[in-house]
């Protein structure tokens, strides 16, 4: 993949350096140690990395916390903030011209940039979470510490590994703005817990699809290769309810998946990228995942 040299998104808000958010009891919002980082991780990934789906709108900060900074101007002044910055500009431009195909008009999405900790509005953020979508900002989150522990623990790096993660989150920006998002909030409130996680399924494996779309309509002005497509599919195993379980130590259990197998991962992103249709991600009409 060549990103360099690109157009870079002014939606960008660097929170790294503004020292905000605190840490249970009342602690600053330091970095967990990488191994911390991982059993935290693992765990969230258990129950569900993405807290999007159990937060169906912003409650405000979590008592006891800072308020979120007032954004300064973006500027891009380190190598880490340019390859967020690009991405994102690729993901705004993807979806505003299937969004104007459709007649619609996208609105794009905000990614935090932050270390250790910060508000949003469905309350602290914290990098041993992973990277989330919150609806009730419309903003994506992320502290890139998380591209760390995908290379050194899950071995699942690379930079359109990457790109991957962060497509991924801006289609649940996408889900938001369509109306699915609520409508599985609604129904996930009504469900039982193994129907709540089903659902919840449907939603995570339609936006790797969603992702997919992303790969594909990126990948010429970003001259991606299928080198890059391996490196996004393994990422995809990599992160599967079922191998995140293996890896934790813990009994495989279909009911607790919140993401999905690793094996349907890798199917809904490959295919999104080899038909870039949005219609062929509906997850929640296909009889089998």
């Amino acid at each position: 993949m060549q990103w360099r040299g690109r157009r870079t998104s002014s939606n960008i808000e660097d929170r790294r350096r503004a020292g905000t958010g605190r840490g249970p009891g009342g602690r600053g919002g330091g970095r967990l140690g990488i191994g911390a980082t991982l059993v935290v991780l693992l765990i969230g990934a258990y129950f569900g990395i993405d807290v999007s789906p159990f937060l169906g709108g912003g409650s405000g900060p979590v008592p006891g916390q800072t308020e979120a900074p007032v954004a300064r101007p973006n500027a891009i002044d380190d190598d880490q903030e340019a390859f967020v910055a690009t991405i994102l500009a690729e993901t705004e431009q993807v979806w505003s011209g299937i969004f104007t195909a459709s007649g619609l008009r996208y609105e794009e999405t905000v990614l935090v940039l932050y270390a250790g900790g910060t508000s949003s509005a469905c309350g602290l953020a914290q990098s041993a979470m992973g990277p989330f979508y919150c609806p009730g900002d419309r903003r994506v989150y992320l502290d890139t510490e998380f591209f760390r522990v995908m290379e050194t623990r899950l071995q699942a790096g690379g930079e359109f590994a990457n790109a991957y993660v962060i497509a991924h989150e801006v289609a649940h920006h996408v889900q938001n703005l369509l109306g699915t998002l609520a409508q599985v909030n609604q129904q996930r409130a009504r469900a039982s817990q193994a129907d709540s996680n089903a659902l919840s399924v449907r939603l995570e494996l339609q936006a790797d699809c969603y992702a997919g779309i992303w790969a594909r309509e990126s990948s010429e002005r970003l001259r991606v290769s299928d080198a890059d497509i391996r490196e996004a599919l393994r990422t995809a195993a990599r992160i599967g309810d079922d191998a995140l379980q293996r890896a934790a130590g813990r009994s495989v259990v279909p009911d607790s998946f919140t993401h999905g197998t690793s094996g349907q991962r890798q199917r809904w992103f490959f295919t999104g990228y080899s038909d870039g249709d949005p219609q062929q991600c509906d997850t929640f009409a296909a009889a089998a995942l």
